[in-house]
């Protein structure tokens, strides 16, 4: 009897211990997230491109939500934890939709979204949360690798989301000098490219970043997009991984 009990006891610390780490795992990372965004300035500030605009974004399948009714309770569990945000409603004989934006800053604003599909059974929806500035400072940087960031992943992500991160700036007189500059920097393969007289796109890879997507059967996780207003003009400069979310 002793022993059954001894094992069982064993069984539980093992399964606590797993679970622990399961919870540690996806904290960091979760903390890790905002962190691709910090090396984009960083390297923008490196090659004194101006910082125009920044947005870090982060989408999740809610897969097991898959009735109207869960998700309605997911909503209200997230309006419980950001009561102060502004939260708006709409629907349609198609979808629902939950936006939820924070109090003003003069930093960032945050955005919340939840969308859900009335034409098929199963219910698809997804939750979209959005962080965007148009400055960069020691106050933004210091949001992303605080506990206020990653406390906000763990309350609104069920698993792990998908992340985009990307920087828009500009520089003068740069179009024919600041890919190779870029992709010297950020230690990135070229995999594609469209060069034209006044833009070039560009997929890459680059071992800073740990995310990736397949592309025509290479890994890529990395985007530069440049845009050039003509000689002695603007150049318009957009880092994204792993994928650009910003027009341009």
């Amino acid at each position: 009897m002793k022993k059954n009990t001894k094992i069982i006891l064993t069984i539980s610390m093992l399964m606590i211990v797993s679970l622990l780490m399961v919870v540690i795992g996806t904290r960091q990372t979760e903390a890790q997230s905002g962190l691709d965004l910090l090396k984009i300035t960083s390297v923008f500030e490196t090659e004194d491109i101006l910082l125009d605009e920044w947005t870090f974004y982060a989408r999740e399948h809610l897969v097991d939500l898959n009735t109207e009714k869960k998700v309605q309770k997911y909503v209200k569990e997230l309006q419980t934890m950001l009561p102060d945000w502004k939260w708006s409603f709409q629907k349609t004989d198609q979808k629902w939709e939950v936006t939820a934006v924070s109090p003003t800053t003069k930093h960032h604003k945050e955005t919340l979204q939840i969308l859900a599909t009335h034409t098929k059974q199963p219910v698809s929806a997804y939750t979209v949360y959005k962080v965007s500035g148009n400055e960069w400072n020691e106050e933004q940087k210091s949001f992303f690798t605080e506990e206020q960031f990653e406390n906000r992943l763990v309350d609104i992500f069920r698993e792990n989301p998908s992340i985009f991160s990307s920087v828009k700036g500009s520089a003068y007189d740069k179009m024919n000098t600041a890919l190779p500059a870029l992709l010297a920097v950020l230690n990135a393969k070229e995999i594609e490219a469209l060069k034209e007289e006044n833009f070039m796109s560009v997929s890459a890879f680059s071992p800073m970043f740990s995310d990736s997507i397949e592309n025509n059967k290479d890994n890529m996780n990395l985007q530069i997009g440049i845009r050039s207003e003509g000689l002695g003009g603007k150049t318009t400069i957009v880092v994204g991984t792993p994928i650009i979310t910003i027009e341009y």
